[in-house]
C-alpha cells in the first residue's frame, strides 16, 4: 500500500506510522513545577542521541487546546528532568501515571510509586526503575501539527548524572538490560520486552568488500 503522510489516507482503522518506527524507548520523564510539585509521565517519543556528553530527548503532543504538557512546561521552567526506565515490573504503574492530567497531583505519589532523591537535580526519581538519567534542559523544538493537540514540543536535556542498581551489572561490567526486562512501544496498544539479543562485531575496511571481488 501507499499513502500520503500530511493527506493521512491511509484508508486503514488506525495510523499505521507508530506502528512502524518500533520498537521505542518509553522515556517516564519525572519533572518538578516552578511551585515545586512533582510530574510523572511516560513518553513513547523518546531516545538517546550522543555520549560525549550524553543527550536525550523525548517529544510531547500538546493538549486540545494547544497548550504543552506538563513535563515540557515543567522542564523548560526550571531546567532539569529525570529519566526512569521502564520495566516489565512496573509497566502497570507506568501506565496509570499516563492518565493523570491534573498538574497538582503528584503522579509518582498518587500510584504508590516511592520517591527517591536524585544527586545533582530536583525531580525525583523512581525507586522501583533499575536506571535513572539526572538530565538539565538543553533547549525545545518545536514540531508544526496538523491540529493543536499534534504540535510536538521536542525537548533534549544533557545528562549529568546516572544510577545503575548493581544486581543489574555483570561480572565483566556490561548492564544487563535482559534482566532488566526492559519493556518498549509499539504500536497501537502493543508494548514489547527486550527478552533476546544478538552480537555482531563492526566489519573492518578489509573485510567490506563484495563477494565477486574476491576472486580479482
Amino acid at each position: 500500500m501507499y499513502f500520503d503522510a500530511d493527506k493521512n489516507d491511509h484508508g486503514l482503522p488506525y495510523n499505521p506510522i507508530k506502528a512502524l518506527t518500533v520498537p521505542r524507548p518509553i522515556g517516564w520523564i519525572s519533572t518538578i513545577s516552578k511551585d515545586g510539585i512533582g510530574n510523572l509521565a511516560p513518553y513513547s517519543y523518546f531516545n538517546g542521541l550522543s555520549y560525549n556528553p550524553p543527550f536525550v530527548m523525548f517529544s510531547g503532543g500538546s493538549r486540545e487546546d494547544g497548550s504543552k504538557k506538563d513535563s515540557v512546561l515543567n522542564a523548560e521552567e526550571t531546567g532539569e528532568f529525570v529519566f526512569n526506565i521502564a520495566t516489565w515490573d512496573n509497566k502497570d504503574k507506568m501506565n496509570d501515571t499516563s492518565w493523570i492530567d491534573d498538574p497538582n497531583i503528584d503522579e509518582m505519589i498518587e500510584t504508590g510509586l516511592t520517591p527517591a532523591p536524585s544527586v545533582k537535580v530536583k525531580p525525583r526519581r523512581v525507586a522501583e526503575s533499575p536506571a535513572h538519567f539526572e538530565c538539565v534542559y538543553h533547549q525545545t523544538v518545536v514540531l508544526p501539527g496538523h491540529a493543536p493537540e499534534s504540535v510536538h514540543h521536542v525537548v533534549f536535556g544533557r545528562v549529568v548524572a546516572v544510577h545503575i542498581d548493581d544486581d543489574y551489572i555483570t561480572a565483566d561490567g556490561l548492564v544487563d538490560t535482559l534482566k532488566m526486562k526492559v519493556i518498549a512501544r509499539l504500536g497501537y496498544k502493543d508494548y514489547t520486552t527486550v527478552e533476546s539479543k544478538f552480537s555482531m562485531n563492526k566489519r573492518t575496511v578489509e573485510d567490506n568488500y563484495l563477494p565477486s571481488q574476491a576472486a580479482e
